[in-house]
């Protein structure tokens, strides 16, 4: 277990194993961040060739391992880039993963970044944490490298209680997040609904156990109790698998919160596409299509372990869509949680029937904004690629979310529902709504707009982060190859502008 901490020690004098240092790329060639002037001072008029030398230019992403002699006390230095702007945190974050994954076997790290405000100590931490993330519990053979067991991180505000607080939370995300891809990476036999809402369960009594742990109440409903509440959405996808479905609802109600945000994440926990089967190679990832359940979750819990004044009510429907003599047929017509009749096209299509049920459900709770998330749909892949999610929603929320995922260092765009989506998907001659028309164009559009069907005229915001759940190539700044966490510090985030503002 690694231990982070606050010193502001000199990087030059430091007795750590390595000293991570940050190199901006300047106007002039690359220089040391202000954090590492000690270092640039005991080399001198040495420090630039020896940079030259090694390759070192500041770009971001760029991190190079140099041994020393005498210049300063640690035995290795570690040059990681930080681009032009080394005051920006997304920069700093991702120099932060970066050099995680870079100092090899050192049980003490000192990271001599720029940490010069709690903002930045977050992003350094953060960072850190997240980018030496590592899954290997099915593993028989263990890397040899090892994790640090001591990191400090050195800065000029080290003594401050705002920064010592920043630290705090930034562990806080990064438990979030990391708990979030612990399951997305969990292979989908060991991660069926029910098992799913075990580890569910397992996590709440982690977080609430202890004196002065937060209070956060923790139910789940099984099948027969699915059934009764009338949630056909759920049983359409889930009654085709062995595994039963689940949902699992989390309260987090603090005695001064100012609002009450709704979340509702999607939990396939695999997807087959069901009759409307998918490829094969279109198959081998479908172990994240629970993302957005993972991700509700361990946002709400992170939520409630900040302490932040906002109620927070989730659902986390979990179905596991297969194929088998009780799977869902085109052509069938389910009855939804609020009473909407659908008409199923795609059983590949699946996702928004547990969502409508969720959101119905999330609606009864008479929140003031509900906000869902969803590996929904791969036409939001294909526009936006596997780095960007896209934001549907009330006018009034969309912007809200587009800040929280600025702030919180993930990348977000605005996509529209145009107003001919309402015809499409009331296009149905036999029900209420059709799930799916087979029309190429716009089809993350129409998955928007079925949902917005269940959210009551409440304000609202989707996420769409098809894609975005799992890296499927190298590791980048904070981010590892596999599951990502994409989306649980946008949404922490927004729980924490909701409590500024104090209204939904």
């Amino acid at each position: 277990m690694t231990s982070y901490s606050l010193r502001s020690a000199s990087p030059a004098k430091t007795r750590a194993d390595a000293v991570v240092v940050g190199v901006v790329a300047g106007p002039k060639g690359p220089q040391l961040c202000e954090a590492a002037e000690d270092v640039s001072a005991a080399y001198g008029r040495r420090l630039r060739p020896f940079l030259s030398t090694l390759g070192v230019t500041g770009k971001a992403g760029e991190a190079v391992k140099a041994t020393t002699r005498d210049e300063v006390n640690a035995p290795l230095l570690v040059f990681v880039g930080l681009g032009e702007d080394p005051t920006d945190p997304i920069a700093v974050r991702r120099a932060a993963g970066v050099a995680a994954r870079s100092v090899p076997n050192a049980a003490s790290v000192a990271l001599a970044l720029p940490a010069g405000t709690p903002e930045l100590v977050a992003a350094v931490v953060e960072g850190h944490r997240l980018g030496g993330y590592t899954f290997t519990a099915y593993k028989s053979t263990k890397a040899e490298t090892t994790e640090p067991t001591d990191v400090v991180v050195l800065s000029p505000v080290a003594r401050k209680a705002e920064a010592v607080a920043a630290l705090e939370r930034a562990e806080v995300l990064a438990d979030a997040v990391e708990l979030t891809r612990d399951w997305v990476n969990t292979p989908p036999r060991d991660c069926t609904p029910p098992l799913l809402a075990d580890l569910v369960t397992a996590a709440h009594k982690e977080v609430t156990k202890g004196r002065g742990a937060p209070k956060v109440t923790l139910e789940v409903f099984d099948h027969e109790q699915l059934a009764e509440m009338g949630c056909g959405g759920i049983l359409s996808v889930g009654d085709s698998s062995a595994a039963p479905s689940r949902l699992v609802k989390l309260t987090w109600a603090p005695e001064d919160a100012v609002t009450h945000l709704a979340l509702v994440g999607k939990g396939v926990t695999f997807d087959s596409g069901g009759l409307t089967i998918k490829p094969s190679s279109s198959m081998t990832n479908m172990k994240g299509d629970m993302a957005g359940a993972a991700s509700v979750v361990a946002a709400t819990l992170a939520i409630a372990r900040l302490g932040l004044p906002v109620r927070v009510t989730a659902f986390a429907p979990m179905a596991e869509n297969m194929v088998s003599a009780t799977s869902t047929r085109p052509g069938d017509v389910i009855t939804m949680h609020n009473g909407t009749t659908v008409e199923i096209a795609n059983t590949d299509a699946e996702g928004r029937m547990l969502l409508g049920d969720a959101l119905s459900l999330a609606v009864l709770e008479e929140p003031d904004v509900v906000v869902d998330i969803a590996t929904l749909t791969g036409h939001m892949q294909l526009a936006l690629g596997d780095k960007v999610g896209a934001v549907m929603g009330t006018d009034d929320q969309v912007p809200a979310v587009l800040a929280a995922g600025a702030a919180a260092g993930e990348q977000h765009w605005r996509m529209p529902i145009p107003e001919e989506m309402k015809e499409r998907i009331t296009s149905s001659k036999v029900a209420d709504l059709l799930q799916h028309d087979w029309v190429r164009w716009g089809g993350g559009l129409y998955a928007a707009a079925f949902l917005r069907e269940f959210t009551g005229g409440l304000p609202w915001a989707h996420l769409d982060i098809a894609g975005k759940e799992m890296n499927l190539g190298s590791p980048y700044g904070h981010v590892p190859s596999g599951a990502t966490g994409f989306g649980v510090t946008t949404l922490v985030e927004y729980a924490r502008s909701l409590a500024e503002r104090g209204v939904g």
